[in-house]
């Protein structure tokens, strides 16, 4: 694995393999507290495990059997905050007794005027390099460890996380009850997640169902009654999905994201929950995760094309599936729209219109854009269009199953893929161009812009409009919800606030 410049630990020195948290959540105080206990792996007998920290307040370092270990805390950097430097000996289990502050990055404290009740809420959010805020840990998508969790909580609230749930009503403790939670394939830190609140849980098949406040769950469990289809979707193209279950969690209506694919269980937004599934391609894209990502995953977050490319494709493959090929086409003219916006503010020669990213010296959220998700989609799409999809879809089952539970690099994806598929095939490889897609800047030639019969129609009657006619109220009663946004999408120039009153009263 290459050096990750958005951690401070050395892995190949000394690796944490798994990892047992203990935690009490105050709210009152807004802090968490309790221990990490870390099993660390060494090599040639290390003597020094380095975590990352960012505001922890560290108050002792045990090994497993309680005695002291020598600590210290280095300098402070403004993007990775401060190592956390331990003097092992021959201590193989590292026990950090700490808490968060209530400025915690990656936790998020709610009070009850922020959900959809009367109880106050939490959530983590760990990605990109923010685990390091509420756990020390190794914070790099390159090392991945097992865990468990123990999650101390106030009385009327419920705890969940990424992981099996093995308490699901909690058991009796000193001031709340714990909940117990489980882990046992290695993940990256960032998947580490957590949330409390007044939430309840329906099933909505036989291996998934809906976490949310009382308010939304009957909305909830309605809006994704598909989800186990998805899931047999994406088994079929792709391979046995390998989480146990895979549960949602509907996060109050100030959750910032529009979903997070944190294992057994996404955190999604309230905002896709429209009442007509018209917006569950969020669901298809966070559960594609589970293969691209979770099982599969970007080394360093300069590679996030290939959590985020791959995940796009797949997800397009998923509503394909289950949805038509015209719902998959709108979805992706959609997509190449939001590119494109993206090359014009960046700029097409811009640099940060790459694949592979610098990010050395930056935060890793600054590759967050619609450059990895789009252009690495359109990428894996070019590499179908030349070998054929069955080919393709061989060969990426063959790859999730190759290389799951394990870290990825652009360097080593592109010479996997040029052995396994490519290997008697220059002039394919040649037109592919891999190179040009993934260090170079906007688009290559060979990329191709996908196409929608169905927004033919969308196109002509939003020209009608701006040639002066009436808003099409009619074909929008019948359009859904891709047809509308594509219409509303062309509308550009200015058109003055008495066509604007005549649109909104006719389309509502």
């Amino acid at each position: 694995m290459p050096t990750d410049v958005h951690s401070f630990a050395r892995p190949s020195e000394a690796r944490v393999t798994h990892l047992d948290l203990d935690l009490r959540a105050d709210f009152d105080a807004r802090t968490l507290t309790g221990t990490a206990s870390l099993d660390v792996e060494t090599e040639d007998g290390a003597a020094r495990l380095v975590l990352d920290t960012d505001g922890l307040e560290i108050e002792r370092v045990e090994d497993g059997a309680g005695a002291p270990l020598d600590w210290r805390l280095g300098d402070a950097d403004p993007v990775l905050g401060r190592p956390l430097e331990v003097t092992l000996g021959p201590a193989e289990r590292v026990v950090v007794t700490y808490r968060t502050r209530d400025d915690a990055a990656a936790v998020q404290w709610l009070t009850p005027a922020q959900t959809s009740g009367d109880a106050p809420f939490l959530f983590t959010q760990g990605q990109a390099i923010l685990t390091r805020t509420w756990i020390p840990c190794q914070d790099t998508p390159s090392v991945r460890h097992s865990w468990t969790g123990r999650i101390v909580v106030p009385d009327g609230l419920r705890a969940v996380m990424s992981a099996e749930q093995l308490t699901p009503d909690g058991e009796p403790t000193d001031g709340g009850r714990a909940y117990r939670f489980r882990m046992t394939h290695p993940v990256p830190s960032y998947l580490v997640a957590l949330a409390i609140g007044e939430l309840e849980f329906r099933e909505v098949g036989a291996r998934s169902g809906v976490y949310a406040e009382p308010a939304l769950i009957d909305a909830a469990a309605a809006e994704f009654e598909d989800t186990e289809r998805m899931i047999e979707a994406a088994e079929e193209l792709y391979g046995p999905y390998l989480w146990g279950r895979y549960d949602l969690l509907v996060l109050p209506p100030s959750f910032p994201f529009g979903g997070m694919e944190n294992p057994c269980l996404t955190f999604a937004t309230p905002t896709i929950i429209a009442g007509d599934k018209s917006l569950v391609s969020l669901v298809a894209h966070e559960l594609a995760h589970s293969w691209s990502g979770n099982l599969v995953t970007n080394a360093v977050w300069a590679d996030l094309w290939l959590n985020e490319g791959f995940t796009v494709y797949f997800e397009n493959r998923i509503m394909e599936v289950i949805y038509g090929e015209d719902d998959a086409r709108m979805l992706r003219v959609l997509g190449w729209q939001d590119l494109q916006q993206d090359l014009r503010e960046l700029g097409a020669d811009s640099k940060e219109t790459r694949l592979e990213l610098d990010l050395a010296g930056r935060n890793p959220d600054d590759a967050f854009s619609n450059v990895p998700y789009e252009k690495g989609a359109l990428f894996l799409r070019t590499i179908e269009r030349i070998v054929g999809r069955e080919r393709f879809d061989a060969f990426l089952s063959d790859y999730f199953d190759r290389f799951r539970f394990r870290s990825m690099t652009s360097a080593r994806f592109l010479a996997h893929l040029r052995e396994h598929l490519f290997a008697d095939d220059a002039a394919g490889w040649d037109e592919l161009d891999p190179e040009t897609w993934v260090h170079g800047a906007g688009l290559p030639a060979n990329a191709r812009e996908p196409k929608s019969p169905r927004f033919a129609a969308v196109d002509e009657a939003r020209g009608a409009f701006l040639a002066g006619g009436a808003p099409p109220a009619g074909e929008w009663d019948g359009w859904t919800t891709h047809e509308r946004l594509h219409f509303l999408r062309g509308l550009d120039g200015p058109l003055g606030a008495d066509r604007l009153r005549r649109l909104d009263e006719a389309l509502g």
